[in-house]
């Protein structure tokens, strides 16, 4: 703390002057202790200035024996795949708990490269939480990418200084990282005392050991609890996350507690969750709770969600309700369901029907679609071999498998029996890039589904049964410039406009909640399987560093421990 903020708030903390507010008869969750502790909390300027019941204050809130917990943590989000714009996601999350978010805007790096970077600050410079960013590291993702912008160490140095930039964001080119590429590791150099994310979902236990040694500090893409666990035992801090499509926490959460495992490198993140699973079940809360209830003690979840993330991050005043931390506060009900009777920013109650300004995105990054229509002639699949990789979309999870068919060799492919087609289409910079491909275990009949959404080069992606429909969805997001849209027999159901960046919508959440919950009803109806999320799952089968097939619009590639390469 400065000299001159100490001098300004010492007399209060040392009960000479009154403070500004006094929590009153709480039960305090210590996460330094893993006690509960009944006192009372005083805030002067925003910061924890004592925990006692003999503070005096100019507002005092009797808590009458609730629960009161440190604002929880997001460990590690894309602020763009919520949809909606960032301004207007943190001001509705932090309704649910989250007072401080750590987010990778790589996603709109990909798209606007340094403009998509300062979109993400400027839109969370003043809002009800802590809004930290993580450099994008890897923009593109691979060399193989498609992607609208490059953004390389020389491009990160203007924002290293920025006191929100806590370090580099996942480095998902694990690769770069393992063979020794000079270009990763000058992003390493300017971070070399901050934390660096990870990004490894299938590498052997040697690998990971060099890929730790190299200076990864985080990961949050272990589905299981046996790979976190020997991430953790490399001494990598492993986010588990639990978003709309990747849900891992109930595997890695249910390992801890069977094998009792130290769960100080643990952390809750969410990645990638849609505003309206957020609306309907909660944010970092949410992890929480569900940890709770799978048998983890509830003192350890709410640790995961504050005090561990902020350590692995060094964030020294938030996560604890401690003299000299901010006041961000979850007031509970119980430890069990975890219901929020009310949450805290720097010692001010965040109301609940507050409106939140959403700063007016710059229009250039409004028009990022460059693309000439298509025709379905542009989706024709020839099957020549004798075996056909097809991919396999997996529940509730991002990775797929790879399903070896044998088709009868065509011309073009028609799909059926559960087979449909799958093509991502390049839009930065109207290159005419088109890869096809063959997906199941999706299900839609009778239509096509399209996105511009597309881990994390955003290209257009889309998935049908019709050629025809396919060209008539990929055209709408053209149309558009930028969303989702859902095509049947031959007509355009329902779009949901994505204009910034072909990410995100300033519309409001209401509306683009009722009419995201319109359209996943439509794409159940027409047989697509409610195991998936019809558009965050669409999203990820483009991205090149998940296991195991992919398209792009260069075609299709197989990922796994030896690496990225094309499938012919």
């Amino acid at each position: 703390m400065k000299y001159e903020e100490y001098q300004k708030l010492r007399r209060a903390a040392l009960g000479q002057a009154e403070a500004d507010l006094l929590l009153a008869n709480g039960k305090l969750v210590d996460v330094f202790t893993g006690e509960i502790v009944e006192s009372s909390i005083a805030v002067k300027d925003g910061l924890i200035i004592g925990v006692s019941r003999s503070y005096q204050a100019k507002k005092v809130v009797d808590l009458e024996g609730a629960y009161i917990a440190p604002g929880f943590i997001d460990a590690h989000l894309h602020l763009e795949s919520t949809m909606v714009s960032p301004a207007e996601l943190v001001g509705e999350a932090v309704k649910k708990g989250t007072t401080t978010f750590i987010v990778d805007p790589h996603e709109a790096a990909n798209v606007s490269g340094a403009d998509g970077i300062r979109y993400i600050l400027d839109q969370t410079g003043h809002s009800p939480a802590n809004v930290f960013v993580m450099m994008p590291s890897c923009v593109p993702a691979t060399d193989l990418d498609d992607n609208g912008c490059l953004f390389s160490a020389n491009d990160m140095y203007p924002f290293v200084g920025n006191p929100r930039v806590l370090g580099l964001g996942e480095v998902m080119d694990a690769p770069a990282v393992l063979e020794g590429d000079p270009r990763m590791f000058a992003k390493f150099a300017l971070f070399e005392n901050r934390t660096i994310d990870g990004h490894a979902p299938y590498l052997s236990n040697k690998q990971l050991s060099a890929y730790k040694m190299a200076g990864v500090d985080t990961d949050h893409e272990a589905a299981t609890f046996a790979y976190a666990l020997e991430e953790v035992r490399r001494g990598i801090h492993v986010h588990i996350r639990e978003g709309s499509a990747a849900r891992n926490l109930e595997d890695i959460v249910r390992g801890i507690v069977a094998e009792k495992i130290d769960t100080e490198h643990f952390s809750f993140c969410t990645d990638d969750k849609h505003i309206e699973d957020i609306l309907r079940e909660g944010h970092i809360g949410y992890n929480v709770k569900k940890a709770v209830s799978l048998g983890l003690s509830p003192v350890k979840a709410i640790k995961m969600a504050t005090i561990n993330t902020a350590k692995c991050y060094g964030l020294k005043q938030v996560g604890a309700i401690s003299p000299g931390y901010q006041a961000d506060f979850v007031i509970l009900d119980d430890l069990q369901d975890f219901h929020i009777r009310a949450v805290y920013f720097k010692g001010k109650k965040v109301e609940e029907k507050g409106q939140v300004h959403v700063p007016k995105c710059p229009s250039h990054l409004r028009h990022t679609i460059h693309l000439d229509p298509v025709k379905k002639e542009d989706f024709l699949l020839p099957i020549r071999k004798r075996i056909t990789h097809v991919i396999g979309m997996e529940a509730h999870q991002i990775t797929t498998s790879n399903l070896p068919v044998a088709f009868a060799k065509t011309e073009n492919f028609e799909p059926k029996d559960g087979f449909l087609k799958i093509a991502a289409v390049e839009r930065h910079k109207n290159t005419g890039k088109i890869g096809v491909a063959i997906a199941k275990g999706y299900g839609i009949r009778n239509g096509a589904i399209a996105s511009s959404v597309s881990h994390d080069s955003h290209n257009i992606i889309v998935i049908g049964d019709s050629d025809a429909d396919m060209a008539r969805a990929v055209n709408e997001i053209i149309r558009v410039q930028g969303g989702y849209t859902v095509v049947e027999d031959g007509k355009v159901f329902e779009t949901l406009p994505l204009p910034i960046m072909g990410l995100m919508s300033d519309a409001g959440f209401d509306k683009v909640d009722h009419l995201l919950q319109k359209m996943k009803n439509k794409a159940y109806e027409m047989g697509v399987s409610r195991e998936l999320d019809p558009f965050i799952t669409l999203s990820f089968m483009a991205l090149t560093v998940i296991p195991t097939l992919r398209i792009t619009p260069r075609g299709l590639f197989l990922f796994d421990e030896k690496g990225l390469r094309p499938v012919s």
